[in-house]
């Protein structure tokens, strides 16, 4: 491995899956501004729209999303850089 490029500030982070609220510990460098407190410790957040627990092919379930909702947010933010 080529020395010096991999971060020094892994640290535990507290990821959690707004789609059923599981949440879960791992180290990581990601940067987040929120909080949770996980079994009275602290912890940095991260929140996902899915995860391992919640995704088909891990759960075996199919579930429908509101994609026409994101897809309209989406279109509406950008379309002030249409030409």
């Amino acid at each position: 491995m080529k020395q010096g490029i991999h971060p020094e500030n892994y640290r535990l982070v507290a990821f959690k899956d707004m789609s059923n609220e599981e949440v879960f510990l791992t180290k990581s460098t990601a940067n987040t501004k929120e909080t949770i407190e996980v079994e009275g410790t602290e912890y940095p957040l991260v929140k996902m729209e899915i995860s391992r627990t919640s995704h088909p092919f891990y759960t075996g379930k199919s579930k429908l999303l509101d994609t026409a909702g994101r897809i309209d947010k989406f279109k509406n933010k950008y379309a002030k850089f249409k030409k």
